[in-house]
């Protein structure tokens, strides 16, 4: 699959890194839930984004809503615990992850997902990763987001005022503590211009 990308049509393609996750600054939830954010994380994110919409192997899915089946409005894809991913930037930053959030986690990060969204089209309604751990044990999930800005929304669950994140361009966002149990969040569809984005959301083992 192809994509066409604004952001990298400018300028010299930057070298894909990762930077120091030092700077990441948490913001405490209500119900004992957390949330990271580091702006920026992966340089040359907008050429990470290239090699990941023609690499990787997207899937258009189909799923059961009420009485009838529709189609998920963005491509997936997701690597189970033991499979490679599909660039080598990606290992890189489980692994720094992993060692970053050792002690608190007390576990690896295991799995990715990767969502694309094509346009402002696509989306993702409220939900929390409650598959498995997430419904009853504190855990963590991280997202690096690539190409175009996205609104992340959070709210508590049950209702309550929401948070809007925007998120692209390398920028990473980790939820943690309760967040997946007593939080939902959404990538809500936009009327406005909207550029192709890819999300890769790190997960521990049995967390989906």
């Amino acid at each position: 699959m192809t994509a066409v990308l604004q952001g990298s049509l400018f300028g010299d393609v930057e070298a894909v890194g990762l930077g120091s996750l030092r700077p990441i600054r948490r913001t405490a939830l209500r119900h004992g839930a957390w949330i990271d954010l580091l702006p920026g994380w992966v340089a040359g994110a907008d050429a990470l984004f290239e090699r990941l919409a023609g690499r990787v192997r997207w899937q258009a899915e189909r799923r059961q809503m009420y009485d009838r089946e529709v189609t998920v409005p963005r491509l997936l894809s997701f690597v189970e615990e033991g499979q490679p991913l599909p660039d080598p930037v990606l290992d890189q930053a489980r692994a720094a992850l992993s060692r970053h959030y050792a002690a608190e986690l007390g576990e690896p990060f295991r799995t990715a997902g990767l969502c694309y969204y094509r346009d402002g089209r696509d989306s993702v309604a409220w939900h929390g990763d409650t598959i498995g751990r997430g419904a009853t044990e504190d855990t963590m999930v991280a997202i690096v987001s690539v190409g175009a800005t996205r609104a992340l929304l959070l709210r508590p669950r049950g209702g309550g005022p929401s948070l809007r994140y925007r998120l692209g361009h390398g920028d990473l966002l980790v939820m943690g503590g309760s967040c997946q149990r007593t939080w939902e969040h959404a990538i809500p569809k936009t009327a406005r211009p909207a550029g192709p984005r890819i999300s890769i959301q790190f997960r521990p083992r049995g967390v989906r």
